[in-house]
């Protein structure tokens, strides 16, 4: 059975399709240290809010994920056929903020590849309150104001000997009936192959080991760790993938310092993704290859549906966009019953990588 996730496009009446930051006629000029002219649309929030509040965290954030998403889009379009460009969508949410969805889909290199960017703030409702609460966080009363800001991308390739990446990279911050402010940033980087390169996935760790030693040594066996644990498909026994770095709740050192942090991860994806696209985009792949990448993605999806806690918050989000926050499933997947690949192949030897996490440096 093969499922096509057709239901994904992108065109509701609430979205401007927009070309790039700097066709905005916004008449409040930013300052140097807040230049939006490479992005791939204007920021989220107002250029008057941007230049009041510059040093405030929620505006360092989203200055933070605009760039990242302009330098991975790019990075990404490089890879891909001329003629084919990111549709750039920036829409609005009624109850208060917006982003910026970007996608690829049907191109030569990725068969889907969306980054979106979401600012977002309102009320917390009672289940997303319920559910921070089940994680530990001591939150003061029902409905609290809140403010998040984060930036999100899968990447489908056509090609099943690149694998798929997935980075999300977030700030949230809620403001208890008491009036403290709780905040914390979350996010991480992490690899899907259909086909084992050794090589690959020890660049790709190696990569992201650099960004996290840059701030502490234990980051990264620790979040390596964490994100074994956390993309473990548990009703299949088998990771989603070979993993990466995962974190969430972080909130270890000062704020400048997390965010500082977090930005080295940000700005790691390229570096430890890109080079994986350029190796293997033109490699020739059977039939049989692209079923099993097709068997593949179907676990992905499993996984984004039943276990991602950002599907689940976006969900509980009242007057969330379900076009982005579903952007992470691929236009094709498949399920065939009872299937389990034969011994001494490469499916073979990736499921069994799959259902025991090993180190990879």
């Amino acid at each position: 059975m093969i499922v096509r996730f057709a239901g994904l496009g992108l065109g509701a009446a609430t979205l401007t399709t927009v070309a790039a930051a700097s066709g905005n006629t916004n008449a409040d000029v930013l300052p140097p240290s807040l230049d939006v002219s490479s992005f791939m649309a204007e920021p989220v929030t107002p250029r008057s809010t941007l230049i009041k509040d510059k040093d405030d965290m929620k505006v360092k954030m989203e200055m933070l994920i605009m760039k990242i998403q302009a330098d991975f889009c790019r990075a990404l379009e490089n890879e891909e056929d001329p003629s084919k460009k990111f549709i750039v969508d920036r829409w609005t949410r009624a109850e208060g903020g917006g982003g910026v969805t970007c996608v690829i889909q049907n191109g030569k290199t990725f068969e889907k590849a969306g980054v979106n960017v979401s600012v977002v703030h309102g009320i917390l409702p009672v289940d997303a309150v319920r559910q921070m609460k089940a994680r530990g966080k001591e939150l003061i009363g029902k409905e609290l104001p809140f403010f998040a800001a984060g930036i999100s991308s899968v990447i489908h390739p056509s090609n099943p000997h690149v694998p798929t990446v997935h980075f999300n990279y977030r700030y949230f911050e809620v403001t208890q009936e008491n009036g403290e402010k709780m905040w914390w940033f979350g996010g991480g980087t992490d690899l899907t192959p259909y086909y084992l390169v050794e090589e690959d996935v020890r660049h790709f760790h190696s990569t992201l080991k650099k960004a996290c030693d840059l701030h502490d040594a234990g980051y990264y066996p620790k979040f390596k760790k964490w994100c074994d644990e956390y993309f473990l498909v548990s009703h299949r026994n088998e990771s989603r993938g070979v993993g990466g770095i995962f974190f969430d709740d972080f909130e270890m050192h000062s704020q400048e310092d997390s965010f500082k942090f977090v930005k080295s991860c940000a700005e790691s994806v390229i570096p430890s993704y890109v080079p994986l696209v350029k190796q293997h985009r033109n490699d020739p792949f059977t039939s049989a290859e692209r079923d099993w990448q097709l068997l593949r993605r179907g676990r992905y999806v499993e996984f984004n549906l039943v276990y991602d806690r950002g599907t689940k918050f976006g969900l509980y989000t009242p007057g969330a966009r379900i076009e982005s926050i579903l952007m992470s499933l691929p236009v094709y997947a498949k399920w065939e019953y009872m299937h389990s690949p034969s011994d001494g192949t490469p499916e073979a030897k990736l499921t069994e990588i799959l259902r025991n996490p090993k180190e990879w440096i």
